[in-house]
């Protein structure tokens, strides 16, 4: 079994090309990641380099799992919640690439999301995950609490309405009191 490092990702074109890889394989392969199918490696890059400048601003961590050379898995902690929510964050874009899956992978990225949205002074996590082919099981064994489902709150990339399940985990000091 190999071993994956997980680390923040800067903006550097080679890192933008990676996701964008990653991006356009989870879509092709059903993943309801806000994009449709067939997804171009340009518009997946310039999802990218926006994403990766809001985290340069600070109002987002992205970060990726590597395995070697390569860019296996990513998750994205959003931190540029409202005035009133300044203890909240929301995981989002949470992809691993078809060949890793079920390595375990995703629940690592989710442990060190966790632990750096403490380190940002969350102690709320928010997430939502298609009803259809998510990873609500995921969440669920990881501590997650499914709130509801909203009914035909999205497309599937290929077409047709799937529901969205929205999920929080308290984290941090409160997840202990």
């Amino acid at each position: 079994m190999s071993s994956f490092t997980i680390t923040p990702l800067a903006h550097q074109p080679l890192v933008v090309s990676a996701l964008a890889e990653l991006l356009v394989e989870t879509v092709a392969h059903g993943g309801s990641v806000s994009f449709m199918h067939p997804l171009s490696r340009e518009e997946a890059g310039l999802f990218w380099d926006k994403s990766l400048a809001a985290a340069d601003r600070g109002e987002r961590i992205v970060l990726g799992a590597w395995d070697g050379e390569a860019l296996v898995a990513t998750v994205t902690l959003h931190l540029d919640c409202p005035p009133n929510q300044p203890h909240r964050g929301e995981i989002a874009k949470m992809m691993t690439r078809v060949r890793y899956r079920g390595q375990g992978i995703a629940k690592m990225l989710m442990q060190e999301v966790e632990h750096l949205a403490v380190q940002h002074g969350r102690t709320l996590l928010t997430l939502d995950t298609a009803e259809d082919e998510g990873a609500a099981g995921l969440y669920e064994k990881l501590g997650y609490h499914r709130t509801g489902v909203i009914p035909n709150f999205a497309l599937k990339p290929y077409g047709g309405l799937t529901g969205t399940i929205i999920f929080w985990k308290r984290i941090g000091a409160v997840a202990t009191a």
